[in-house]
């Protein structure tokens, strides 16, 4: 038996799935990812984040109950805008700087023509300070000892593969959420590296997802317990490698993802750049993968539990909201509730909200609001990415999809079927289809979705 191997390289959480030749989940090794925050900088130090990466590998493994030279092949799916610096042989400089940490400041982003910069990279979203480019200024102005020595800025996915493979390439995808790169023309934008004072040579070599990048080395068999051979196959942004897992480039669905972030991905087979739209490439030339994401996901959450009912768990929480009927008796949530002081961030037209708990409400119909909001948000950015077009089938991905109570909520207010796929670890099947494509297990994309993505339940 064959099996192949995703690698999610989460915010939260990083995931390792070994999947069989039918595209059952054998194995997963699922660690939170040991950041150290001061609520400004946000770092991941190198031996913690090997140290996640081979826990996750080591219980996938033993999951799966299998032998790691039965592994035939291995991609990823990772955060963008997250980064480590390397001088020029190849020591580390920094720790990896997480795309949350906040250091830099609006002082240290780039000044780019609106239209210009979307037109380029594809991104509908102006950059912000926790951008890869501001970050990477901000080393250059109040750490110039460091940045003196810089002689390579690689992406988490760009420093797994260097470590696992030593070849420095990246995926369209990833180098594409950097502001950095030409979608067009699928290459670094070297008018806007001049600007921001990058050297081209600093950056890893682009290649089209599915490239290979490599085979394992003995250096990855010490970091990681994969022995060396197994050819190692670029992947891409976790929300598009989500997508690749549930096939929507086959199937011309959309893809949400319910996680901290709220996302929604579709595929075209043009390139037309869209204000509040992220285009990229996609899995073949000519076609691109289009985001939209919100950050009213399932964060608001956990941000009432840990606040308001820290008594209780999420799926505790959860069967509360399913005892409570749509609307809420009139309770709303705002975009981001969990922004807003105390319990501002609801609404009820009898109530000033003056006070922390309306003694009319109880846990259910908040969490329930949350749910709904979120639903209201979703619905919002499918309408802009098919512009008014009637909206197709949705495949449910991300952390939301094991709530069947928030699924069926998106279906109602969305208005549109909403389908649970099997497994719920898309981005990690997303991977892992990559690199059973890229050994030529399947004759095509369209071929493996046949074979691999299932749907349990449609809403």
């Amino acid at each position: 038996m064959s099996y192949y191997l995703g690698i999610d390289l989460g915010t939260s959480y990083f995931k390792a799935g070994l999947f069989d030749e039918r595209g059952d989940l054998k194995g997963l090794g699922r660690q939170p990812v040991p950041k150290i925050s001061d609520g400004v900088t946000c770092e991941l130090p190198v031996d913690a984040f090997w140290k996640t990466v081979r826990t996750c590998l080591d219980e996938s493994l033993q999951m799966a109950d299998i032998q790691v030279n039965e592994i035939k092949s291995a991609s990823y799916s990772t955060q963008a805008n997250s980064f480590i610096l390397l001088d020029a042989r190849n020591n580390l400089l920094t720790p990896l700087i997480l795309w949350p940490d906040l250091r830099a400041s609006d002082r240290e982003l780039p000044a780019v023509d609106a239209d210009a910069y979307m037109n380029r990279t594809g991104l509908g979203v102006m950059p912000g300070v926790q951008c890869t480019v501001a970050k990477v200024n901000w080393f250059r102005k109040y750490r110039p000892e460091v940045w003196q020595k810089v002689a390579a800025i690689l992406s988490v996915s760009d420093f797994l593969i260097f470590s696992l493979t030593g070849q420095k390439t990246c995926d369209y995808s990833t180098a594409a959420m950097s502001g950095l790169f030409d979608v067009a023309d699928c290459s670094w934008w070297c008018e806007q590296l001049e600007n921001t004072g990058i050297r081209i040579e600093m950056l890893p070599l682009p290649q089209r997802m599915g490239a290979c990048a490599g085979k394992t080395t003995v250096k990855a068999a010490n970091l990681t317990g994969l022995p060396a051979g197994i050819p190692f196959y670029l992947g891409g942004l976790d929300h598009h490698m989500a997508a690749v897992g549930a096939g929507i480039p086959s199937n011309g669905y959309l893809c949400d993802s319910t996680g901290t972030v709220l996302s929604c991905v579709d595929y075209a087979d043009s390139y037309h750049p869209q204000t509040g739209i992220c285009v990229a490439p996609g899995l073949d030339a000519g076609r691109f993968f289009r985001m939209i994401y919100n950050e009213n996901g399932a964060r608001s959450l956990e941000w009432y539990r840990k606040n308001y009912a820290p008594e209780y768990t999420i799926p505790d929480l959860l069967k509360m909201a399913e005892k409570v009927e749509p609307g809420c008796g009139g309770l709303t949530a705002r975009t981001c509730a969990f922004t807003y002081p105390g319990l501002s961030g609801f609404k009820h037209p009898d109530s000033s909200f003056e006070h922390e708990h309306p003694v009319d409400y109880r846990h259910g119909h908040y969490i329930r609001a949350l749910m709904e909001s979120t639903a209201h948000s979703l619905h919002q950015m499918a309408v802009a990415l098919k512009n008014d077009s009637p909206l197709p089938a949705v495949v449910s991905s991300g952390g939301g999809s094991r709530s069947e109570l928030w699924v069926n909520i998106k279906s109602g207010i969305v208005n549109t079927p909403f389908y649970i796929p099997e497994c719920t670890e898309l981005a990690c099947k997303g991977a892992a289809i990559t690199g059973a494509l890229g050994i030529n297990t399947f004759g095509s994309y369209d071929d493996a979705v046949n074979v691999w993505v299932r749907f349990r339940k449609q809403l």
